[in-house]
């Protein structure tokens, strides 16, 4: 398994994709794992109903390490 450490500050946080999230490395629990998928399904449909509401949907762009928000017509904003 290819982990990934990231430095935040003098933090070392670990980097766990989700296809590294097998019960057989002992990470997480069958419990944990169910839980995980739900709320990701949870944040997928909440994403969806607000883009077909018409709503911005708040994201971060890694890169540029800045928040913004994307509108139903595909502009941007950045937040200040």
């Amino acid at each position: 398994m290819a982990n990934k450490v990231k430095q935040i500050g003098k933090m070392s946080v670990k980097i766990i994709s989700n296809s590294d999230l097998t019960l057989h490395d002992g990470l997480i629990s069958t419990n944990d794992a169910e839980m995980d998928k739900r709320a990701v399904a949870a944040v997928r449909s909440a994403i969806h109903k607000a883009q077909i509401c018409n709503k911005p949907i708040a994201r971060y762009d890694i890169k540029t390490q800045k928040a913004f928000l994307e509108y139903a017509d595909g502009s941007i904003q950045y937040v200040n």
